[in-house]
This record gives C-alpha cells, structure tokens and sequence, in this order.
C-alpha cells in the first residue's frame, strides 16, 4: 500500500497545510471560520481515539474513510445531540479537507470522493418566531435603567431591536463604531469580515448618548460592556434578555412561555420593517444577508401579508372558475402513450 496513505506524519502534514496554506493564506479565512473548522477537527481526532483506539499523532490517512466519516456524523446526532444544521455544517468542514487531500494527494483520490459524495441531511425549516409591536415594547421597558445593568440592558435589547444585529455583531460594537452627529448610524461587523452601517433611529441615537454620558465610556471600549468594561459575552447576552422577558410578562402575559433569543429580536426587526412596507432588498441589506433570497423566509412567516396576497387575486364572484377538459382526441393520444 502506498506510504502517504498509512504514514501518520503525511496526515499531520495534510492537516496543518490545510489550515495554515488553504484557509489563511489562500482563502484570508476569517478568525471565525478557523475557529469554527478547528473544532471539527478536535472533535473528530477525539472520537477517532475512542472509535479505534489511534491518538491524534497516530492516525494515517487511510484512517479518514466514508465509515469513519459517516460513523462520526451519527455520534453528533446521537450522543451530542447535535441539530440537522449543525451536522451539516460539521460535514463541510470534513469535505472541504477531502478536496483539499484530493488535490495534494491524488492516491488518496478515492477516499475523498467517497467522503465529498456523502450528502447534506435534509431538515424541516421552522417557522420564524418574531414578537408584536406590544410585546417588544413591554421587553423594551422591562430593564430597570435607574440601575447600571438595567440601562446597558435597555441600550443593548433598543440596539438588537433596531439594528436586527446578529449577537456576535452586538457584542462587537464599540463606541468608535457610532455615528452620533448628522446621520446617525452604527457600523456592524458581520460574518466573514464583512461591515454594514445600519441607520439608527432617532430615539435610539438620544437614548445611546445619555448612555455614553451615564458609563463613560472610550472609543475602543464595547458599547454594551460588562460591568469591568469588557465586552459581552453570546451567554451573558441570552442571560440578560432572559431576565428582561420574566420581567416583562407582568406587563405583558402574552410573553409567558415565549423563548426569546437575540435571533428572535433580529426576526422581528425584519418582519416589522417588512410590515411597514419596507422592500425585501433593503431587509437583505439591513440584515447583512448575502443572498437576498435567504430574507424571503420572513414573507413566508408574515400570515397578513399572505391574506393580503389572496384579497388581490380572488376572482369575482360573478366571474366562476373554468376548468380545462381536454379533448376526446387528446385523452386517446395520452392513452396510447
């Protein structure tokens, strides 16, 4: 057998290739997506030594196969309980590599066709959650600003609110990132390195600069610090919007039994723009959707806007429904096929 398929060194050597040549250097991955691929490799290693008994420093590229692949995708979904979605993005890291090993090592060729075949898994898409008018208004309301963590958490649910940031974009805000004066605005950093400035509303921008007044806060600093001035974390975010829903419920009961997550206020800022008449592209440009496609799951949610949708097409009702009846001739044609 060849030795590049059962020198273990070969496989390290693919492996570090892989991140430092592919990812960083050729394709300028971001910090998040090397993170990201990163832990599908500790995972996998980690399973493979439980699996087959082989540590990291041991295993060869023969041992990177379409069973241990497949195996590995059900140990996610089984024992770790991960989502379809989660799978999914797991098994595009390992096909990546595949190609990659294709390329550079053209005797390895029929193992990673073999792993680059195995298909995504299809999931059903739920529904989008999204809250009313009233009920993000009683979330809103529910910090209590006469207290530092009640007011940066005010600042931080109007921010989610009007900018539908992603949580990783919230956390990542810092005070140089604000434009207060003739426009205001906040610039974002999304996925993939990329930034967006998002208009500010005009309530926000007064509410934000009686909250720099109140922290004094720098330019560098996170705009929505903890209490030492370091920037939030993605549990400490979900912890606090938690918190403000039971407060909420009082106000607004509806709530009770709701789960609110950063993504759910980042829905309802897209269905309420949307309801005000917004053009879907501009909700894909407020969002930082890539694909504006990916923004008409919000139609799809919006039950008004599809009864709107049925008022303008409905016949009326002097006009009936004709049906096509096809001929004898094309009945018997059909027949004969």
């Amino acid at each position: 057998m060849n030795s590049l398929l059962t020198n273990p060194a070969e496989f390290a050597a693919l492996v570090q290739r892989f991140f430092v040549e592919r990812l960083l250097q050729q394709r300028n991955a971001s910090p998040r997506t090397i993170a990201a691929y990163r832990d599908t490799f500790r995972m996998l290693l980690c399973y493979v030594e439980r699996k087959i008994g082989k540590s990291p420093n041991k295993m060869a590229l023969i041992d990177f196969n379409v069973a241990l692949i497949l195996d590995f995708l059900a140990y996610l979904e089984s024992e770790r309980h991960n989502t379809i979605r989660t799978r999914n993005a797991r098994l595009a890291t390992i096909r990546a590599f595949a190609h990659y090993v294709s390329l550079q090592c053209p005797e390895a060729m029929q193992l990673t066709q073999q792993i680059q075949a195995i298909p995504m898994k299809r999931f059903e898409k739920p529904m989008l959650g999204f809250l009313s008018r009233e009920e993000i208004q009683a979330l809103l309301e529910a910090p209590d600003d006469q207290t530092w963590y009640g007011y940066r958490d005010r600042i931080l649910l109007i921010l989610l609110y009007n900018t539908g940031a992603r949580v990783s974009e919230l956390i990542g805000i810092r005070v140089a990132d604000v434009e207060l004066t003739i426009s205001p605005s906040v610039r974002l950093h999304g996925k993939g390195r990329k930034q967006r400035t998002v208009p500010l509303w005009k309530d926000t921008a007064t509410k934000i600069r009686q909250w720099l007044l109140y922290a004094k806060l720098n330019p560098e600093q996170s705009l929505v610090p903890t209490r030492k001035g370091l920037p939030m974390t993605r549990s400490n975010v979900a912890e606090r919007i938690a918190l403000a829903v039971s407060s909420a419920i009082k106000h607004c009961p509806q709530l009770q039994g709701r789960k609110v997550t950063p993504h759910t206020l980042r829905h309802t800022t897209a269905m309420h723009l949307l309801q005000a008449g917004v053009d879907i592209t501009i909700i894909a440009l407020w969002l930082g959707h890539e694909n504006p496609a990916t923004t008409h799951g919000y139609i799809e949610a919006d039950l008004s806007m599809k009864e709107r949708a049925l008022s303008t097409i409905a016949l009326p009702p002097e006009i009936g429904q004709v049906r096509y009846h096809p001929s004898d001739d094309l009945l018997k044609f059909l027949e004969s096929l």
